[in-house]
């Protein structure tokens, strides 16, 4: 289901891919869906004809940089306090209710 220059988009692309998305739409959504969905599909087949020749690909549109700070070795709390807030324990570990069958 390709829309653009070759084919317009039909009211039965639009209940094809709302039946594939489980989506319950009624026939004024199908309408209006239908037309929102051929501006969109237009307005995408025009970037077609962007001269993308000279730019390079790239992965983000944006530059990223890592924003976590160095890893350092501190002191980390003890067990006791640690323990202190949680609602069960045996005094060594938390416990937590069993999730998974014991085989």
């Amino acid at each position: 289901m390709r829309a653009g220059m070759d084919r317009k988009l039909s009211r039965s692309d639009v209940l094809k891919v709302a039946r594939l998305a489980r989506l319950k739409l009624s026939d004024g959504e199908v309408d209006d869906y239908t037309e929102k969905l051929v501006s969109v599909l237009a307005y995408v087949d025009s970037l077609n004809e962007i001269d993308t020749e000279e730019v390079e690909p790239m992965v983000h549109a944006v530059e990223l940089s890592n924003v976590f700070r160095p890893d350092q070795v501190r002191a980390s709390l003890s067990r006791e306090a640690a323990l202190s807030n949680a609602p069960k324990t045996d005094g060594q570990f938390f416990l937590v209710p069993q999730i998974l069958d014991a085989e």
